[in-house]
């Protein structure tokens, strides 16, 4: 009872904080949760739900109502019962308010309506008179709408005791009544003119009477007009307001409001005559991670540039290299001037820009003569100052771009420069309900735990897609809800409106069937390797349960050396380790990627770093196991290892605990590695030694490939074996132990085609004569 007491407690507290905030504030996703958790709760009055209930349908209309810009069915379903369940309530009469003022922000005829001419044959003014009937039903329509909306209007005001707002509703109530008596009055003297056209002729007094009451329509419609310059409806949404309205970003707003008033300001001193050496550069650069609403934000400059007047078109023309560079001589030029001219008057928006200048490029490329072109129109008397141009890409890719072209970075002041952060995993899961919404879906709790999650999963590296890459799981989640609703033809409403947390489960999510742990204790010896792996896994776990138990926690060290000869199970037991540590949610993908020296190393200054950073990025939220890792020691002067070592350091630090590196390869070579670097051997502070397999270990991995393969071996063979091994153990270690089985299947296939003899039991028996190379050869 006190849980359900509490529970009822924190649910009001939830209503409240939304009934306090701006209208404009009010978290549409949150408000349709607490709908639902308003119909569950079960400590409550009938007076006191119904409050509740009225004021968050009021919230969720006003809400859907910034959002979408419009009145639609949706919002009128949810004030009309919000009026129902609470007629007389002053916050939802607030809602009403402010919603109607600006709807009753228009005008009832849109249209002048067209000119009788005595002058036309008849055919022609029927053909007017039609269109004039057109006109005066849509009006009536209007104005029939606008009163209904002023009276409920009215109807608030009286609520919330706003006198004012009283009397400017009567006002405009009493000119509305007149207009929709007139628009009558004047479409049935139309119709009556229109019924004494015939041939030439028509009634001269009947096209009076319609002139005159025409005459009246087109006051009252001034009448009215002049009532909604002092109605004091609130101010339309500017630019401003919008990009306000996206989700995050706080530091980004806050400079394209100073830029937007800076603006205004350089306007207001231009109309009074003062001057300025030079305009302010409507240029702009955009850096930022894909998702991070660079596109959006271009868009959004180009409305404040229309709205303050600088720019005449509020059009953003969006091109990247493909749209620009051409394949031939002069064909670049060409193509780029064509995007110029089209982008006059509003703003070009070339996404990716640093791609048109490449590291790389042959004498074939022409991206340099698009970036020459653009340069000279920006400069050009002719298009100079008529057109903006916003360059976007990756922060680091961009810096570079701009800091080899001089030319370029010119016309692009630093204060123009523009960063668009990663969106925090709060803000991408507001964004996903606001996707949800645009859908008409909301999500439930166990939902938003489900999307927290998978967003958690899959932002590991620059390349997660931020807004865009939670759009695409809410929309996976939609197309998964309905195609498992139609299946089972559960058409239940919930099942329209509502989200759930199986509809966020990847598609493609593949569920080992072993345990990491498992997995290690199925690996044939490596007794210590195991007890090390343990006892490093075991710390892992206490460190986490230290954690939510709010104690301190000992950082957690999880780079390791694995050293050891070759096919001691170095390899595989990485593989295992990245697997537990996924499962401990350490890390977020768990896979392992293998690299050598070739993989890192490149034979010339500065690729170095980049294929070492490639490779690392390839292997973020998993395990970068680098093996031979001691290859990487300087050979000399033109050496690049020594790059590689201290790009790897450098990552390791930059990427934290999204990056688990293990260098593997033999013992003593491995401890000249660490003298190398000091910031290697601060980072690698366990190792694991990989000891040769006992002859025992080796048969037994041995019997093993033979059994996977689908093959047997009888007793005697193996004892065989098992001698030849013990006298002299391969170099190879397990890896050996593979090799030898699939030689001897090879050695039994071309006995059985030589022998031509091949019954089921000869096709799956390996005999001594398959293992004689093995045997004879160990032997002599």
């Amino acid at each position: 009872m006190e849980q359900e007491k509490k529970k009822a407690e924190s649910l009001q507290q939830q209503i409240d904080k939304q009934q306090n905030m701006a209208f404009h504030k009010i978290n549409e996703a949150v408000v349709v949760r607490l709908l639902t958790q308003l119909e569950e709760a079960s400590s409550k009055t009938l007076t006191e739900y119904h409050i509740n209930r009225a004021r968050l349908l009021a919230m969720a209309a006003v809400a859907r109502f910034h959002r979408i810009g419009e009145l639609d069915g949706k919002i009128e379903e949810r004030l009309g019962e919000a009026l129902e369940l609470s007629p007389d309530d002053r916050y939802v009469s607030k809602v009403v308010i402010h919603i109607h003022s600006t709807l009753l922000n228009q005008r009832f005829l849109i249209e002048d309506i067209p000119k009788i001419r005595e002058t036309d044959h008849s055919q022609g003014k029927k053909k007017t008179i039609q269109r004039i009937k057109g006109i005066i039903t849509d009006a009536l329509q209007r104005t029939e709408t606008l009163l209904k909306q002023l009276k409920e209007y009215e109807h608030a005001a009286h609520i919330v005791d706003e006198r004012s707002k009283l009397d400017q509703a009567d006002q405009g109530k009493e000119i509305l009544q007149n207009s929709y008596e007139q628009l009558k009055k004047t479409l049935v003297l139309a119709e009556q003119y229109e019924a004494t056209i015939s041939g030439i002729y028509s009634s001269r007094e009947k096209l009076e009477s319609y002139q005159e009451s025409l005459r009246e329509l087109n006051h009252l419609s001034s009448q009215w007009a002049n009532w909604l310059e002092v109605f004091g409806q609130e101010e339309e949404v500017s630019a401003l307001k919008k990009l306000q309205s996206m989700v995050g970003l706080t530091e980004v707003k806050n400079k394209i409001e100073q830029y937007y008033h800076y603006l205004r300001y350089q306007e207001e001193r231009r109309k009074k005559g003062y001057q300025l050496q030079s305009d302010p550069s409507l240029n702009m650069i955009l850096t930022g991670n894909p998702g991070t609403g660079k596109t959006e934000l271009a868009r959004q400059l180009a409305r404040i540039y229309h709205e303050l007047g600088v720019l005449p078109k509020e059009k953003v023309l969006e091109v990247d290299r493909s749209q620009l560079v051409g394949a031939y001589v002069g064909q670049t030029e060409e193509k780029t001037m064509n995007v110029i001219k089209e982008a006059v008057g509003g703003v070009l928006f070339i996404d990716e820009a640093y791609s048109l200048k490449r590291a790389d490029t042959t004498g074939n490329d022409y991206g340099q003569a698009a970036i020459d072109t653009l340069v000279a129109a920006m400069t050009n008397e002719e298009y100079a100052g008529k057109f903006a141009v916003i360059l976007a890409g990756y922060p680091e890719e961009m810096r570079t771009f701009l800091w080899s072209n001089p030319g370029l970075r010119s016309r692009f002041p630093e204060h123009n420069h523009i960063h668009l952060p990663d969106y925090s995993l709060d803000e991408l899961v507001e964004i996903g309900e606001q996707t949800a919404l645009e859908n008409d879906f909301s999500l439930t709790e166990s939902a938003l735990t489900a999307l927290r999650y998978r967003l958690e999963q899959e932002k590991v590296d620059d390349s997660f897609g931020n807004a865009r890459a939670v759009k695409n799981i809410i929309q996976e989640a939609i197309f998964k809800k309905g195609s498992e609703v139609a299946k089972t033809k559960d058409y239940r409403k919930e099942n329209f409106i509502l989200l759930d947390e199986e509809a966020f489960e990847p598609r493609d999510r593949k569920k080992n069937d072993k345990s990491g742990d498992e997995q290690l204790n199925e690996l044939i010896g490596l007794t210590e390797v195991k007890d090390q792996v343990r006892k490093l896994t075991s710390f892992v776990k206490v460190q986490q349960m230290r954690k939510d138990s709010g104690l301190p926690v000992v950082p957690i060290q999880l780079h390791a050396i694995f050293s050891g000869p070759p096919g001691t199970g170095k390899t595989t037991v990485a593989k295992i380790y990245g697997d537990i540590l996924c499962e401990l949610g350490l890390l977020k993908r768990g896979h392992m990627v293998i690299s050598g020296r070739s993989d890192l190393v490149a034979g010339y200054v500065g690729q170095t770093a980049m294929k070492t950073k490639k490779k690392i990025k390839e292997a973020l939220g998993g395990v970068l196991f680098i093996d031979e890792a001691y290859s990487l020691l300087a050979k000399g002067e033109q050496d690049f290892g020594k790059e590689a070592i201290d790009t790897l350091v450098e990552e390791m630090t930059k990427h934290n605990e999204n990056l688990v590196v293990i260098l593997a390869g033999y013992s003593q070579p491995m401890e000249l590695l660490m003298e190398s670097n000091p910031g290697l051997s601060s980072r690698f502070k366990k190792t694991i030694a990989f000891q040769d397999y006992t002859a025992e270990e080796l048969i037994e991995i041995l019997v093993f490939y033979v059994k996977k393969l689908g093959y047997s071996l009888d007793g005697a063979i193996k004892k065989e074996l098992y001698e030849t091994l013990k006298a002299s153990p391969p170099s190879g270690n397990g890896r050996a132990m593979r090799d030898m089985v699939e030689e001897a299947i090879q050695q039994q296939a071309y006995r059985i085609v030589s022998e031509k003899q091949g019954n089921v039991s000869d096709l799956t028996k390996l005999v001594r004569e398959d293992f004689s190379i093995l045997i004879e050869g160990e032997r002599n």
